[in-house]
């Protein structure tokens, strides 16, 4: 679509009661991004109330019909999806705002290839609108969903807001706090004010402990909703404040509480869990136990539920799992291992689920099969459930459809690695709705991590990886060795794996960075990274981690064995070499001693490095001797590479995990949390132009 186009989504697909909007963008440095929003406006182009603005401190509606699910990764970098639900949105909403601003003084026109699409419930793209020149603006608006005779539209705008997210929301009516300071302080008195009263109610409602686990949304006033009862306020007791506005200042990551000392004797004792997995025996014991497990927490817990099922179309409403349940086809009728069923206002939408654990991979036939009485029953969906990480460009199972059946049923894939990181973010980060449903989700992601339960996600570098190790080392490796395209898809895998596990743990969003040019074919790009891993014998990566001053780099180097994590962080704007070199070595306190520092300079020429040991005591040590400007500084960990293909603790696997928790935790956790400054690599390219 071209700006200012529009198009009725029912002239473009049959199923669009429910679609889903990807907004992506690519940066140079890899380290640019941008947040989603989105503005329900009614006929006079404002909202209704603050609570129709859904962003990051505010990304699920209430009845489902809006949710924002995050970034993910894709072939040539992030698309951050929202899902709409367009049939329960209400009457006197009469437009659908979505947009994205930049924080800390970014602009849009530092990030390349703007774009969003727009598909439908089965997961088929039906547009496309790229944003060619979005200017120096802190926020943009992208496109519009709008009513017209009953049915729902879209228009391209690609219009931009100097004044960033504020000045959008406040254009649509949204009444914004945007100050950080006063937003932290307003968070410390609210939870002050909030223990207050729940110690004043403990008495009288014992369970208004649990509405701690609620995430913040902004408030919705109605004339409707009851009035407390009212009591006394001793006059050194301040005034309860009132009602907080929307924040556009990010909020701070609750850590987890520290577990109560166990009641047991000794070590020896087991805790009596929910879902037991030491018994299972057979693959076929877990996949139907993990079955059983996964879609009864979903069923119960609606947040996991809605989690997992809203990226593949199902709508925000009840649902309901079964296992083993017999379907006819042909003379044989089949058994799928669940049923996910979900209703919402008298319409159903149903998907089938094939499980596997372990090492198992999907079967073609059977899913296969399964797609077939899914079109034939009019169901939506078949969903795969495996420890498996599916690629851009490279499928795990090829279903072909029959172009005659008018039905569509969309194909998804789900990794263990994926349902083990939604269930942390919820139970550990963002909250659920009561004590329940967090023991709930705590007892599956117990099970997920228990050793006998095959459900640990992706575990192995697959059988080309002994022979690309021992072609590398004795340099009888080829270029165009398809060998060599096996093991550069299990290194992204694993890659995308270690962001789901790191961003769980953090509560922070974790995503790889891709420089690939947007739209590039992804087979293509791994084919060229294979031919540049059998001429230099390096796997290569960068992670992007929210809320840290640069880009985390892991190198793997086949041929000495060695795995390397490096993080680059600009210099400082003002002030002196030698205080930026004292102040990062102060910084670095708690650092390993045999932490690598080198000084990037401005000629891209090898600066002084030296071990931190080294450095403590002569910090002066990493100024260049001839004067050359410093852009930055490159903070490197190496550790011995595993040399198996599993998780073992030898493996390989096991010791690019390792290596990426033991950098994060003693090293970048220490450096400065500053988002806005160039990367030592842009500010090199600026002075090299001057």
């Amino acid at each position: 679509m071209v700006k200012g186009a529009n198009v009725g989504l029912a002239a473009l697909s049959e199923d669009v009661g429910s679609v889903m909007v990807r907004l992506s963008w690519s940066s140079p440095t890899g380290d640019g991004d941008a947040d989603v929003s989105v503005l329900l406006l009614t006929a006079d182009g404002k909202v209704r109330s603050d609570g129709d603005f859904y962003f990051y401190n505010n990304p699920v509606a209430a009845d489902g019909s809006v949710q924002l699910l995050g970034k993910a990764p894709t072939a040539d970098g992030n698309e951050d999806r929202i899902t709409f639900d367009l049939t329960v949105i209400a009457d006197d909403v009469e437009r659908i705002v979505v947009a994205a601003s930049r924080y800390e003084g970014a602009r849009f026109s530092d990030l390349h290839d703007l774009r969003l699409t727009l598909a439908d419930g089965a997961g088929e793209n039906l547009l496309r609108f790229s944003v060619d020149d979005p200017g120096e603006v802190g926020a943009l608006l992208f496109g519009e969903l709008y009513r017209r005779g009953g049915d729902w539209k879209f228009r391209a705008i690609g219009q931009g807001y100097e004044s960033g997210l504020v000045g959008l929301a406040t254009d649509f009516g949204v009444d914004v706090d945007d100050d950080a300071e006063d937003s932290e302080a307003g968070e410390a008195a609210e939870k002050q004010q909030a223990q207050e009263v729940r110690e004043a109610q403990a008495a009288e409602a014992p369970q208004a402990s649990q509405a701690e686990h609620l995430p913040a949304i902004p408030a919705q006033p109605t004339s409707e909703r009851p009035m407390d009862p009212v009591r006394p306020v001793p006059p050194d007791q301040p005034a309860a404040k009132a009602a907080p506005r929307p924040r556009t200042a990010k909020k701070k990551v609750t850590l987890p509480r520290v577990a109560r000392k166990s009641l047991a004797e000794n070590d020896a004792w087991r805790v009596a869990r929910l879902f037991p997995a030491s018994a299972l025996k057979s693959d076929r014991e877990r996949e139907t136990r993990a079955t059983s497990v996964l879609l009864s927490v979903m069923a119960q817990v609606p947040e996991f539920g809605r989690r997992l099922t809203a990226g593949f179309g199902a709508p925000a409403g009840r649902m309901e799992t079964f296992t083993e349940v017999t379907l006819p086809s042909g003379d044989t009728p089949r058994r799928p291992d669940g049923v996910i069923r979900v209703e919402r206002a008298g319409k159903l939408w149903t998907a089938l689920v094939e499980t596997k654990t372990n090492g198992n991979s999907l079967k073609p036939d059977q899913v296969q099969a399964y797609a077939d009485i899914a079109a034939r029953r009019g169901y939506e969906a078949v969903i795969t459930l495996s420890n498996d990480v599916e690629l851009d460009g490279s499928p795990l199972v090829e279903v072909k459809t029959d172009g005659r059946r008018k039905h569509k049923v969309a194909l998804w894939h789900l990794s263990w690695a994926e349902v083990a990181h939604q269930a942390q973010m919820l139970i550990r980060h963002e909250g659920v709705g009561n004590a329940a449903h967090a023991w709930l989700l705590q007892e599956l992601l117990h099970y997920l991590q228990h050793e006998n339960s095959g459900c640990h996600g992706f575990q192995n570098m697959g059988p080309a990886w002994v022979p690309v190790r021992n072609g590398i080392d004795d340099e009888t490796l080829c270029q165009g060795d398809s060998r060599a395209v096996d093991v550069v898809e299990n290194w992204e895998r694993l890659v995308r794996q270690v962001c789901l596990r790191l961003g769980g743990e953090l509560g922070q969003k974790v995503l790889p960075v891709q420089r690939a040019k947007r739209g590039s074919d992804p087979r293509t790009r791994r084919a060229a990274l294979a031919d540049q891993l059998c001429a230099e014998g390096r796997l290569e990566a960068e992670l992007r981690i929210d809320g840290t001053p640069g880009i985390l780099a892991l190198c793997a180097d086949l041929r000495t064995g060695k795995l390397r994590t490096s993080i680059e962080i600009p210099a400082p704007e003002q002030g002196y070499p030698l205080t930026w070199s004292k102040r990062l070595v102060r910084q670095l306190a708690d650092a390993p001693a045999d932490l690598h520092v080198e000084s990037l300079l401005a000629d891209q020429a090898p600066g002084p490095r030296g071990t931190l040991e080294r450095l403590r005591p002569e910090p002066a040590d990493l100024l260049p001797k001839d004067g050359t400007p410093i852009t930055g500084f490159r903070l490197s960990l190496f550790r011995s590479m595993g040399s198996t293909r599993g998780n073992a603790e030898s493996g390989f696997i096991r010791s690019v995990d390792e290596s990426v928790d033991r950098f994060h935790a003693h090293v970048v956790v220490h450096l400065d949390r500053r988002t806005s400054s160039p990367s030592p690599r842009t500010r090199e390219a600026a002075v090299a132009a001057n």
